[in-house]
Parts: structure tokens; sequence; C-alpha cells
């Protein structure tokens, strides 16, 4: 089979598609034929050896993908060979075919294409996660989302709106901030141009917002953290910015403000049938349509390098992923 191989740490543009043995699977594994692979940002990270996940050498990228299954391992049950189904892994969707944990697997819904499928698991299940577990987002509250318009960004934008509450998206240009809006932000704040404090100040009447969702990290963190209401909830959700702040501690005690880290791939571990319940819940909205996930962009498996780099490029909106196998 051919793969995207990663065979040192260095720029993105090294990576290859090359010739590797087809995976067997363990006796808790399946082997998917993969269809399509969706490009999220650790991927960009992990092949400069920026992530802090670093797969032994040689390593395709790629952390969620969907396909067919075509083995089985000994103490599978519950999934058969030939079953459309989605998953992720830390690495090694950026493949023709991908041997994974069937934990780690579930059945792709009847009204769901491959491809949506293949974008749904990180950055969906991540953004409920944050949302739902960990800053019990209640209707009517109101969410600030820094780096709003890219892959989990756009992910919590629309969950929070399902769940009821009010959204402000934050972003670099004002083409983000129209996507923004198509998916349902509220109000939309141009944090390069704009005064991001005197705007929440303005768009929440003074009383500050209830939570802030942070995937970038970097310089607009500590404004996003000081517009938190009384007893507001500050999710850490990752630094594609590239630089983590420093955050005076002091801004916790006033207001009682709550920093909450959020490591979804930890807890999917540790609280297995909750990551389900909330795939589920995922598929459900997908079904009734009050989910709609939206592709902006798909390269075909030559291209998988551009589509790394395109999202690397921090131009991205929405999710972006690879045809690896159209005709599954």
């Amino acid at each position: 089979m051919q793969a995207l191989i990663c065979n040192s740490f260095g720029p993105i543009h090294q990576l290859k598609i090359e010739e590797v043995p087809d995976p067997a699977p363990k006796p808790h594994q399946v082997v998917i034929d993969v269809a399509y692979a969706a490009v999220n940002f650790p991927d960009a990270l992990v092949v400069q050896g920026l992530y802090q996940n670093k797969p032994p050498f040689p390593f395709s990228p790629g952390n969620e993908m969907s396909g067919v299954i075509t083995a089985l391992g000994t103490e599978v049950k519950h999934l058969h060979v030939g079953q459309r189904v989605f998953g992720y892994s830390s690495h090694g969707g950026f493949a023709q075919k991908i041997a994974l944990d069937a934990s780690n697997v579930m059945p792709l819904p009847d009204a769901m294409s491959l491809a949506i499928g293949s974008a749904i698991t990180l950055t969906y299940g991540t953004s409920l996660h944050a949302l739902q577990n960990i800053a019990k987002l209640q209707a009517n509250e109101t969410l600030l989302v820094l780096g709003a318009s890219g892959g989990v960004g756009i992910a919590a934008v629309e969950l929070a709106k399902i769940m009821g509450a009010q959204v402000i998206a934050c972003v670099s240009t004002p083409e983000k901030g129209a996507f923004c809006k198509e998916m349902g932000a509220d109000h939309v704040i141009l944090y390069e141009t704009e005064d991001m404090k005197s705007r929440i100040k303005d768009l929440t009447e003074g009383r500050g917002v209830n939570v802030v969702y942070d995937g970038v990290g970097g310089k607009h963190a500590e404004t996003a953290l000081r517009s938190l209401s009384w007893r507001g909830r500050f999710l850490v959700v990752g630094f594609a910015s590239g630089e983590i702040p420093k955050i005076p501690l002091n801004l916790a005690l006033l207001s009682e403000r709550n920093m909450m880290g959020v490591f979804w791939g930890e807890w999917t571990r540790r609280n297995f049938k909750e990551h389900l319940q909330n795939m589920d819940l995922i598929s459900q909205w997908i079904k009734d349509g009050s989910l709609r996930p939206v592709i902006t962009k798909t390269y075909p498996f030559e291209d998988a390098v551009q589509a790394i780099e395109h999202l690397a490029s921090r131009s991205a909106m929405g999710k972006v992923v690879i045809e690896i196998n159209a005709n599954l």
C-alpha cells in the first residue's frame, strides 16, 4: 500500500508518499481501507517535531479517517468486514490502509458520507467534550471563541448554537468572520483590527462572557480571560498560534474565574462510555440536520503535503480532507 511517510522531523515539504507493507490486525484491531482522512493542526506540528506526541520513525501523520473494514482481529465481535466506519488514531491516517484498535472505530450512520465521517471525530469530539463535559455550557450563556474559523473553533461555534448559547466568534479577517456568521455565530470580532476588550464589553452590555474557548493561545488569550464574567470558565484547548501565553494568576482570583484544561484524547481513554455517548449525539445531530459540518477543501492523496501546508498557513476555514480512495 501507499502512505505519506515522515522519516525524520523537519519541514512539511519533505514528506513523501512511499510504498509500505500492508498492516495486519492484532487481536483487538481492525484494518480499514481508508476513503478519506481529515487534516488537523497537530498533523502539521507532529511532522516538524513540535507536538507533545512524537511517534517512532517512520510514521504517517493523520488523526481521523473513514473507510471500509477489510480485516478483523480475533477478539473483535461488534464490527464486521465490509462495514463503513469512521475512527481516530494518534497517527497513521494518511495511508491507503490503517490498523486501528476496535475501540477507536465507530459504524458510520447510513445518512453520513464517508467524507463527512472522516472530519468529525477529533474536532467535534474535542469541542463537545470541552463545552458539555468541562464547561457545562448552558442555554442563553455567552461563549467567546478564539480562532473561530478553524477546525475546532468552527465546531465550537456550531455546537454552542445547538446548545442554545450566544456565540461571539473572534477571527483575523473579514472572510473568516463571514464564514463564522454563515455557520451560526451571533457576533464577530476581528481581533487584528478591532479593540477586542471594548467590543466584548459592548456586546455583553458590560457583563462579560460566561465561557472562553481558546484553541489559539498567543497574545489575545489574556484579553479573553479578562473578559470573563463572575465565575466564568476559560477553556485551554490548544496553542495554534505557537505561543503559550504567560497568564498572571491573579486573573483567576478576580471574579473567581476558572481556567480549565481540555485534553480530549486522554479523556476518551479514561471515560470511553461518555466519549461514545458524545459521538452518538454528534451523529444524531448530523442525521437530523441540526449539525452540518462543512468541508471547505478536498485534496487528492498525491497532494497531501499541500493539504497539510494549507492548514499550517492558518488560512484554512472549516475542515480540510484528503481523498485517499473515493471508490469505497
